[in-house]
Order: C-alpha cells, then structure tokens, then sequence
C-alpha cells in the first residue's frame, strides 16, 4: 500500500468523523459564554448559546480556530462514540429506545454513526488494498493480461521443473523447488479457471435492446469494458449507500403494521443505527481476516452476528417478547434479500445511466 493510499484512507476516516459530527446537533452540551448579544440574530444572551437561533455565545477568529473547530468537532464526537458503541453492539435495543424517548446528549445520532460507520469503512478498506482500481482496462487488456499471466506463469514453472530435476533430493534447495512448484502449478490452475474472454459474461443478453437511448448505450458499455461497469458498480455503492435507509423503513414498517404507537421515525432510528452496526462489524471482520483469524471463524460471525444482533435490537427497542421478536427476525431476513437486491438493481442503473 502506498503513503498516498494510507494518506487518502486516513483522510476518509476524519471526514467520516467530520460529517457525522456535522450533523450531530449539540443535545446538552456546554460552551463559552460570551455576554452580550448574538452575533448571528441579535438577541440578548442569557446563556452560552443563543436562545433563539442556537449559536454558540463566545465565537473565534483566528487562524487557530480553525484547527479548533476540526479538534473540537472529533473530539467531541469521540466521546459521545465510547457512549455508543458499547450499546450499539451488545444492547442496540435499549440504544435505540432510549434515543427514540428522547436521551441524545450522550449518544451519537443514528444518522451521524451510520456516515461514520461507512467512512470508516471504505478507509479501511483502501488501507487493505480492497477499492475500486485507479486504472480500469478495456476487455482487450484484460485478455492481454490474462494471456500474459498463464504465458509468465508456465515458463516459471518449467524453470522450476527443470532446476528441481538438477537439484539433490532431500536438500534444501530441492525442498523450496517442490514449494515453488506446488505454487506456481495452483496458480496456473487458477488462471486457467478464468475465462478467456469477459465478452458476453455481463449477465444480460448479447445484443440486448431496450429501446431507451441512454440505457441502451450503457449496455453496449458496460458488454465492451466491463471493468469499467464494475469500477462504477462499487464507487456508487459508496456514493449512494444512504439509500439503504430509504429502502429499509418500508419494510420495519410492515412488521408493525397492525402497531401504530410505532412512529416512522421510530422505524427510520432503528434501521439506521443497524446499518451501522453491519457496517462496523464488517470492518471488525476484515481486519480480523488480515490479523489471521481463521476463516471458519470469521464465518461463523459474519453469518451469525447479523441476525441475532436484529433479534436483540427487535427485542429491546419495540419491547417485544422473545417469540415475537423472533418470528420477526425471521421476516426481516427475508425482506433484507429483497431490500439487497433492490440496491443492487439501484446501483446498476445508475452505473448503466451514468
């Protein structure tokens, strides 16, 4: 990984922590007082913060506030995250009620832990090498590639061969050949299971026609370079990952049909503060893999973590009983495969229409 990767990635992860304290309104906290009268609206000060319009009493400008603010705005948003996460993990029911009914001053808003949670993300993801490629080659290149590779590989390969038939048996030297060959020949096998061209591999019909112009031209697109259609399939699915929360509510919605006392907003805290539980545990379970943990392990995890921590959510934050908030869990993971696959198309049409 390159310093200006590491550069970039850390760059996201403040900006993610910047945006979520952007919109984390300040409940319950204190700052300078400044007598007087409010810079902003005018009116008479009686506290730290204007009264009227919110803004803070006691305003810098200096050259120095500016990294002031940056530090304010992290720090500060910091300390209500250790607030946060403890609950968000292990008890997000009674996080959520409890933001729901009115205690926000300690916690950070669902909102702004769901933009911290997928900045965060994506950092940590280009810190790994996993992110969309600076270049993106043309189909002709990725055969060119392809045929290089296996070309490159298959006379490392019989080089290895042949130094192994010259080198003792039982030495050292024979016993790194016979590693040096056992990998090149998986290698080799795994390009060869790749295939040869990508034409005709994008899933839709060779010569497909829909009639609309602009969709019709991002088909012919994405079938002649379908990296490039990759490239925006994942860039958009960073750009556009707040329509997660859009697309969800309906459906939380929908379990509670017959349950009015259950607000939309309700609904709206609820799923984004799950969105960015996976998201955080997504992070966990990656930085896991690059540390070793057996991927059995992660697994396991990433395939029970989800419901059960939907089932305890479900529990505590609609005071549900545990046979209800089962049966309701089990509802949900269904509508995710829909909602999933709703994204997908989402993506896809903007990276065809783009």
């Amino acid at each position: 990984m390159s310093f200006m990767g590491e550069f970039d990635a850390a760059g996201d992860l403040v900006t993610g922590t910047l945006f979520g304290r952007a919109v984390e309104r300040s409940h319950g906290e204190g700052g300078d007082h400044g007598p007087g009268i409010c810079l902003n609206c005018g009116t008479q000060l009686v506290g730290p913060h204007c009264h009227r319009c919110g803004q803070v009493g006691h305003v810098h400008r200096t050259i120095g506030a500016i990294w002031h603010e940056i530090l304010h705005g992290v720090v500060h948003f910091e300390g209500k995250l250790w607030n946060t996460l403890p609950l968000l993990a292990f008890r997000p029911g009674e996080l959520t009620r409890r933001y729901i009914f009115g205690e926000r001053a300690h916690f950070v808003s669902p909102m702004a832990m769901f933009l911290f949670s997928v900045f965060t993300m994506f950092a940590v993801l280009q810190i790994m090498g996993v992110s969309p490629p600076a270049e993106v080659g043309t189909t002709a290149q990725f055969e060119s590639g392809l045929q290089f590779a296996r070309k490159n590989t298959e006379e490392s390969l019989n080089a290895a061969r042949a130094s192994r038939a010259k080198a003792e048996t039982g030495s050292e030297r024979a016993k790194a050949l016979d590693k040096k060959i056992d990998k090149l020949s998986t290698d080799l096998e795994e390009l060869n299971r790749i295939p040869t061209t990508l034409s005709g591999r994008t899933g839709l019909p060779s010569g497909l026609k829909t009639g609309w112009p602009r969709l019709d031209k991002g088909i012919e697109k994405m079938e002649r370079n379908p990296g490039l259609a990759l490239y925006k399939l994942q860039t958009n699915s960073y750009k556009f990952s707040w329509a997660l929360i859009p697309l969800s509510i309906p459906f939380v919605w929908a379990l509670f049909l017959w349950r009015p006392r259950f607000k939309g907003y309700d609904h709206a805290v609820f799923v984004t503060y799950s969105l960015a539980f996976m998201s955080l545990l997504f992070i966990a379970l990656m930085i896991g893999s690059a540390l070793g943990v057996p991927r059995d392990v992660i697994a396991s995890v990433a395939m029970f973590a989800p419901p059960v921590h939907i089932f305890f959510q479900l529990k505590g934050a609609y005071r549900q009983p545990a046979w209800k908030a089962l049966l309701r869990t089990f509802a949900l993971l269904v509508f995710i495969s829909i909602i999933v696959t709703l994204f997908a198309l989402l993506l896809l049409g903007l990276g065809l229409l783009g």
